[in-house]
This record gives structure tokens, C-alpha cells and sequence, in this order.
């Protein structure tokens, strides 16, 4: 998979010029990337009719987390000085593999209706993963994103508010994600 090529290519060079390997792992983009390619290495070994509803809802979580991850880029990081990030990875990490994810979604949906209680599933990671970049950022002075450290926007007021902003982006992604999943169920049967 091209997806998995282009975070191997990234942390190589990550790793040749001496940068922690922790940071390379702390940017969202490139743990949902990491998730996303499983979800579709796992969906492409599994038969339609093995397809289970904890697949689907792995795969709606995965879909909010690209979403967002597109979205997020292009509105937040796209004029943004990515150092050393290959424009192919860029364009993979950021363009493609979101497009791939959702494309996958709408046109494979869910074997049964999802509920608005797998919104709040689709909010576990993002919500820890959060917690873990604010509480190693203050100790080790290093954020994976510049709205997310606090010297950057004003304090943790900016965080806060970058974060709520983040956080309802997550919400109305994966309410649209559910409605289209389920509508796209309802039209199957």
C-alpha cells in the first residue's frame, strides 16, 4: 500500500537525521494514516459476508479520523513550513488516503445502521489523544502541531479553542459520515 511506503519513507528520514521517534508517532496524521491502511488491509482479507458490525464501526472510526485529518491540513497546516515531509507522503498522508477512506465508506457501507453512540466511540481517540499531547507537550516543550502549543496561539486559552473548534469539526464529520453510511445501508436492503 502506498500509505504504508510513504510513513516508512517519512520515519526513515525521521529517523536519519536524529529526530526522537516518539515525536514522529505523536502527529495525528500519521497514527490515523497507520489505522486507516490497517482497517483496509483487514477489510480486503475479510469476505462481504465476514464483515461484522465492530468492522463497521472500526471503519466509521476510521473515516471521522481521516476526515478530520484532511480537513484539519487544508484549513489549518496546507501554508504551513512542513520541514522535512516529502510532497508525495504530504499528498498521500494528507489528500489521498482521506479521500480513499471516505470514498471506501460511502461506497462499502455499513452492514447494519450505525447510532449516534458511535460518534462518542469515534471521539475516544481523539479525546486521549489530546490529553497525551498537551500533558507531553508542557513537559517536554515539543507539539506535533502548532495550534496545539500554547506559546503559539495565546496559551492553553488558544488550545482550548483550537480544540473545541477540532472537536465539533469530529462531530459534524462523523454525524455526516453516519447519516451517509446509514442511508446507503437503508438503500442496500
Amino acid at each position: 500500500m502506498t500509505v504504508l511506503a510513504a510513513i516508512g519513507r517519512q520515519l526513515s528520514l525521521h529517523l536519519d537525521a536524529s529526530f526522537d521517534p516518539v515525536n514522529f508517532f505523536s502527529y495525528f496524521t500519521n497514527l490515523s494514516n497507520l489505522f486507516a491502511a490497517t482497517v483496509f488491509l483487514v477489510s480486503a482479507f475479510s469476505s462481504s459476508k465476514a464483515r461484522t458490525p465492530r468492522l463497521d464501526v472500526i471503519r466509521f472510526v476510521s473515516a471521522v479520523n481521516m476526515t478530520v485529518v484532511g480537513v484539519v491540513f487544508s484549513i489549518l497546516l496546507r501554508n504551513v513550513d512542513l520541514g522535512a515531509l516529502l510532497p508525495w507522503v504530504n499528498t498521500t498522508l494528507h489528500y489521498v488516503m482521506p479521500c480513499a477512506v471516505v470514498i471506501d465508506w460511502v461506497l462499502l457501507p455499513p452492514s447494519a445502521k450505525l447510532n449516534t453512540r458511535h460518534l462518542l466511540v469515534a471521539a475516544v481517540f481523539p479525546a486521549l489523544y489530546l490529553a497525551y499531547v498537551v500533558i507531553r507537550g508542557a513537559g517536554t516543550g515539543w507539539y506535533p502541531y502548532p495550534f496545539l502549543n500554547p506559546v503559539n496561539v495565546g496559551g492553553y486559552t488558544g488550545v482550548a479553542a483550537y480544540s473545541a473548534g477540532i472537536t465539533l469539526l469530529f462531530f459534524v464529520a462523523g454525524w455526516l459520515l453516519l447519516v451517509v453510511g446509514n442511508r446507503r445501508t437503508a438503500g442496500r436492503g
